[in-house]
């Protein structure tokens, strides 16, 4: 177990940790290529269909014993997870907008004014989308925050005081909950010159007689297999299932539907809820086709219907 009371020695760069290479300059420019040339195909425009996304927004939340896990859906990869008698936050993000793309499809599915005092944050790395400052400023400075390695010093110049860097396969203990950091198959950057400059990752909580583990943001590898051996009986996987066109481009860096099946199952998770998708325009499939797919896959696996959470925006299910 970790907790920090001195800031750790970490490595310059993570680049090493990368499990595909990012793509270059001229992948980025055959990328917007293609994503003009899917969109013109489409011939509708990428926000097209949003008034069908799910969304039941709450004006409070319910409440949960101590030994029960409930968990609602924000939206994009925003969960609170009320676990062990916390409250948790995954990559919170209420805003309506985030830079560099169009504003949020939908909006948050829980007012902020709802939320009771949180117990922690956990943040999957860096990216504008799952870490979003105007939402982290909300919070009260004494709240507990776990980030990846070298992502500490984000926060406490925005004068948090009680905020732990982990590495991968590391755990810090809350109350009757801990708190694992897992590895990814993806990358962090903010700015212009800081790519890898900090890590990335998922988290597995394990609270009294529950396990969840919340991806983050992840390309399909062999990572899953791995989360499966060290934490074994996790009850529910948070998976992202968005953001994958074009895919040749994406892949490395966000699962599509059908893997982000496939890793739910290969982690040996029992459930799965999809995110990352139906929030953020960052990709030009089809809005509502993420769901879809991941939906076909699931039945496709053999999968049982009730263990799919495709939870609405705002919808609470419970452990």
């Amino acid at each position: 177990m970790v907790r920090q009371t001195v800031t750790r020695r970490w490595p310059r760069s993570f680049s090493d940790r990368l499990t595909a290479p990012l793509p270059g300059t001229g992948d980025v420019v055959r990328m917007l290529r293609d994503s003009r040339r899917i969109a013109k195909a489409r011939g509708e425009p990428l926000r097209a269909g949003a008034h069908l996304i799910p969304v039941s927004p709450r004006a409070t939340l319910p409440s949960a014993g101590p030994r029960q896990t409930a968990v609602t859906w924000v939206g994009h990869a925003t969960y609170v997870i009320q676990v062990g008698g916390l409250t948790v936050l995954t990559d919170p993000v209420w805003s309506r907008r985030i830079p560099g793309v169009p504003a949020r499809v939908t909006p948050p599915g829980l007012d902020w004014s709802a939320l009771p005092r949180v117990d922690a944050v956990v943040i999957s790395h860096n990216h504008y989308d799952h870490l979003d400052a105007p939402s982290i400023r909300r919070l009260p400075r004494d709240t507990p925050i776990l980030v990846p390695a070298k992502l500490g010093a984000w926060f406490r110049r925005r004068r948090f005081t009680d905020v732990t860097e982990l590495d991968w396969w590391e755990s810090r203990i809350i109350g009757d909950v801990s708190f694992d950091f897992v590895p990814a198959h993806h990358w962090s950057r903010r700015g212009l010159i800081d790519t890898c400059r900090t890590l990335w990752g998922g988290w597995i909580l394990t609270g009294p007689g529950s396990r969840v583990y919340f991806a983050g943001d992840t390309a399909y590898g062999h990572w899953f297999r791995e989360i499966a051996d060290r934490y074994p009986a996790i009850d529910l996987a948070l998976m992202p299932v968005g953001a994958y066109e074009p895919f040749w481009f994406m892949r490395s860096m966000h699962t599509n539907p059908e893997e982000a099946v496939r890793a739910t199952i290969e982690c040996g998770a029992t459930r799965m809820a999809p995110m990352h998708w139906g929030a953020f325009l960052l990709s030009v499939e089809p809005l509502l086709e993420p769901l879809e797919r991941a939906a076909k896959a699931w039945a496709d696996a053999g999968r049982p219907r009730e263990h799919l959470w495709d939870l609405a925006v705002g919808e609470t299910r419970i452990l």
